[in-house]
């Protein structure tokens, strides 16, 4: 039996114990050595099936802790799911520019309910199709400090940018909504309608701390907004 066959043989039988509740949400798993024992295999094909898990979502380790089990969920794979800009990017060239980065006030902000007078940065951008204007972005970004560093998001994506500067999303909650333009938005979506799709992201880290705030406002009649999952 190959190795590679092995392994994934092991992390199935894991992954049948966290589904039927044998391994509970929130509990470790049997450590390294006994999972040898148990399946009588290398230390290298029990590695491997638990790194497998875990990229599937099923598990998180920890130094000098242990692996956790962190969903029971048979569809954790749909968290896979291709973003819609690299959707976008096979039909037409998907540019971005950087209209204003800024510190705000939480106050002043859709994050006045969550914080309470601190600094918010605020970067707002403009997504174009094909040389067309297409999406506005506003990011609120409660844990990053302002600087030059602002300016790679000319051609880096957010996730790149914050995990650069020590914030790694660990979860999302998406909501969307029908929206009307005002005059600024129809100006620099060069829209006559004002008549917009918009989705609202709040990233969530390992603790569940907000860490992003992003309203995205799209001109859907260019394109639709469209999901592809892996199942």
């Amino acid at each position: 039996m190959v190795a590679q066959i092995l392994y994934q043989k092991v992390a199935d039988d894991i992954k049948k114990n966290i589904l039927s509740g044998t391994y509970e949400v929130g509990t470790l798993i049997p450590t390294e050595n006994e999972l040898e024992q148990t399946y009588e295999v290398s230390k290298i094909t029990v590695r491997k099936a638990v790194e497998l898990l875990v990229a599937e979502g099923y598990l998180k380790k920890k130094s000098g802790i242990g692996t956790r089990v962190i969903s029971n969920n048979l569809f954790n794979k749909l968290s896979k799911a291709r973003s819609y800009s690299s959707i976008v990017n096979e039909q037409g060239d998907l540019t971005r520019k950087v209209l204003e980065v800024k510190n705000l006030n939480s106050n002043d902000t859709p994050l006045k309910n969550v914080f309470k007078n601190r600094n918010i940065t605020f970067i707002r951008r403009l997504y174009s199709f094909d040389n067309k204007p297409f999406i506005i972005v506003k990011h609120y970004l409660p844990n990053i400090s302002i600087d030059e560093d602002a300016t790679k998001l000319e051609y880096q994506s957010l996730y790149k940018f914050m995990k650069d500067n020590g914030q790694e999303p660990y979860s999302f909650k998406d909501s969307f909504s029908a929206v009307n333009l005002d005059n600024d938005e129809k100006e620099i979506l060069q829209k006559e309608d004002t008549l917009a799709l918009q989705r609202i992201r709040r990233g969530f880290n390992t603790n569940g701390d907000l860490i992003e705030y992003t309203i995205s406002t799209y001109d859907s009649e260019q394109l639709p907004y469209e999901i592809e999952y892996e199942v």
